[in-house]
């Protein structure tokens, strides 16, 4: 159960920072057709073949498959972080195909979440000054900044770890200050890749709990690669790769 800290959290979460492009009737992720090949001839490695698939406003999708099927490929396209030898991806209205980096990083920045299974904290930094890296970004004021810090850092149960640097913190609790960090502009897409890996049972349920609540009452989307099967079991539906396609989920 979220604790009220974590309500007052959701509370302030008001919508997407900056606003959300995309129609209010539109999904928040169209895939079609998407091909992504690594490498040439026989050695060629076709980590997405033809996938396609939408994902609605507010809606959390698990992505299902064993290592090497494409999750983290399929992550990485929606995210603008890798772009596809062919067919579309539109997020937020938006298609990404095409687009500039710029563009692609103005769009992750206002719209896109990340959670990566490296953690990917900045080392010289404290978990506070991880987390405010994206308000930073965006140049929020420095007050507004700092209660959102200090409210995702209680959320996520490391209020007494804000001086600490990532070096000084366990795996598990440099994940909550990714998912502290990923949460920070109020994202309409949240990308997770084994939000929970890294996490001990207490702690994963209470990050999936989050996950479920932010999706589900912010209308924000979900997309989170995941083998754990209490994740997999609340979410609103779940897509199974399949060396590099969309398969029926048994």
């Amino acid at each position: 159960m979220l604790t009220g800290m974590s309500e007052r959290v959701l509370d302030k979460a008001d919508g997407p920072a900056g606003g959300d492009p995309a129609s209010a009737a539109g999904d928040m992720v169209t895939v079609h057709q998407v091909t992504r090949t690594y490498g040439r001839g026989e050695t060629a490695v076709h980590a997405l073949r033809e996938v396609s698939f939408g994902v609605p406003r507010g809606e959390l999708v698990a992505l299902k498959g064993r290592s090497g099927s494409g999750k983290t490929t399929l992550l990485n396209v929606v995210g603008g972080l890798d772009r596809p030898d062919s067919g579309s991806v539109r997020v937020a209205g938006t298609e990404l195909v095409g687009l500039g980096e710029k563009e692609l990083l103005d769009l992750r920045r206002d719209h896109i979440g990340f959670v990566f299974q490296s953690f990917g904290l900045l080392p010289v930094l404290t978990a506070a000054e991880n987390v405010g890296v994206p308000l930073r970004l965006r140049r929020t004021e420095r007050g507004e900044r700092e209660d959102r810090v200090a409210l995702l850092l209680s959320l996520v149960g490391l209020e007494d770890h804000a001086a600490q640097r990532p070096g000084e913190l366990s795996g598990g609790q440099q994940q909550r200050v990714a998912i502290a960090r990923a949460l920070a502009n109020r994202p309409s897409l949240l990308l997770a890749d084994e939000p929970t890996g890294q996490l001990d049972a207490e702690t994963g349920r209470s990050v999936m709990e989050l996950l479920r609540a932010v999706v589900h009452s912010q209308s924000v989307t979900a997309l989170v690669a995941t083998h754990d099967p209490q994740l997999l079991a609340i979410a609103d539906r779940v897509l199974e790769l399949r060396d590099g396609r969309i398969v029926p989920t048994e």
